[in-house]
């Protein structure tokens, strides 16, 4: 049985919640983090990881481009190689029509400051990254963009909380956010009870079912991707690349290995499933064979790859494809930082410092007001994202 008290209980244990309770606890809060699984086991572990500015919603840039200020000094400030490389992302038009979809995009971010450049003809795309194939008509290209390695992040996020004082508590399930009077008081788990100031609701996919019982709507629909890892390759590509189309996306490893993956599909299944084991988000064969071919088509050399390993992820997608961060001015002391819809690994640094902010203080200076959830009321359409990762 886990039973106490602390100022903080974080729930969640990808980079959201970790970045989350490595902020607060070096800002001086007794925090607790709880992971129903090990760390990583979710959407932060299963993510292509981008780290990424190009192709954002305006709203997002500019989280984006803080975040990537920190990240390139991220592995020293945690004492451990994140595995980061800022080394660009290319983000291809395979058709006619994908051709205006990117030259849009970079039209619009040149205009809010983004160094994103619009390469008009093959030639020039295979300039920067020759494995690129000969029918890619057009491309944007950000030299700022790069990539990490997930799963080392997240740990080193998670110790250098533990080093500052925080509890980690993974293999433990939170059953219901504890509140009355209009507060928070603190979590019931499957180990016991936590009171607690403040809770942080950094869930993913489960942020509904923690979140409605509160009277807070949430809306979150589960989709799926498939990712594909090849066995190590001679060096073949250094830049993320990506589709107009937002149906592939893919990056080398900083061990050779290239991990691609699909556009997203709905996961119809109910979330009990996922306690039956990982067998549960396993994609289907023909989106695993859909997403090889889509890789191939832009980079010819993945044809003679061998593949090392595959596995499904589950995206926390909500109707505007943008995240919800804010505290909730429903229930004082919840936060919420979830409905990343599949791009939320970059931000993960800056997510941790907004909700440290949003915990302490009770506001931020990072411009989060998009992201409240009241922008929900009346829609009834979504809007997808332009990349996951």
């Amino acid at each position: 049985m886990i039973t106490g008290a602390s100022d903080v209980v974080v729930i969640g244990g990808g980079i959201s919640g970790t970045a989350a309770a490595y902020e607060l606890a070096r800002a001086g809060a007794q925090v607790t983090l709880i992971e129903k699984g090990t760390l990583a086991s979710m959407a932060s572990g299963w993510t292509l990881a981008g780290v990424r500015q190009s192709g954002r919603h305006p709203a997002e840039l500019p989280l984006a481009t803080a975040a990537v200020a920190r990240w390139r000094q991220l592995g020293e400030e945690l004492g451990a190689d994140v595995e980061y490389r800022q080394e660009g992302n290319l983000r291809l038009a395979r058709s006619p029509a994908e051709v205006p979809v990117i030259q849009k995009i970079v039209d619009e971010q040149r205009a809010l400051g983004l160094d994103l450049t619009f390469l008009a003809d093959n030639a020039s795309i295979r300039e920067i990254a020759p494995a690129i194939a000969q029918t890619v008509l057009a491309a944007s290209y950000c030299p700022t963009d790069g990539h990490a390695n997930p799963i080392a992040t997240i740990q080193a996020f998670a110790s250098a909380a533990e080093r500052h004082g925080a509890t980690l508590c993974t293999e433990t399930l939170v059953t219901a956010i504890d509140a009355g009077d209009g507060r928070v008081r603190g979590v019931r788990t499957t180990s016991g009870h936590i009171a607690a100031g403040a809770v942080v609701v950094a869930t993913g996919v489960y942020t509904t079912r923690l979140c409605a019982p509160l009277g807070l709507d949430v809306p979150i629909k589960v989709r799926q991707v498939a990712v594909v890892q090849t066995v190590p390759l001679a060096p073949l590509i250094q830049q993320v690349v990506g589709t107009g189309g937002a149906n592939f996306a893919g990056r080398l490893e900083v061990g050779g290995r290239f991990r691609l993956s699909g556009g997203g599909r709905p996961w119809l299944h109910h979330l009990d499933k996922l306690a039956q084991g990982n067998d549960a988000v396993l994609p289907p064969s023909a989106r695993v064979i859909d997403a090889l071919a889509r890789g191939i088509e832009v980079l010819p050399t993945l044809a003679d790859a061998r593949v090392a390993r595959v596995w499904g992820g589950l995206i926390d997608a909500t109707p505007d494809a943008l995240p919800v961060i804010e505290r909730a001015p429903e229930v004082d002391g919840l936060i919420v930082a979830a409905g990343f819809s599949g791009h939320g690994f970059c931000l993960g640094p800056v997510t941790g410092q907004i909700v440290r902010d949003l915990v302490l203080d009770g506001a931020t200076s990072f411009p989060i007001e998009p992201f409240r959830s009241d922008r929900f009321a009346g829609i009834s359409t979504r809007t997808e994202a332009l990349l996951h990762g």
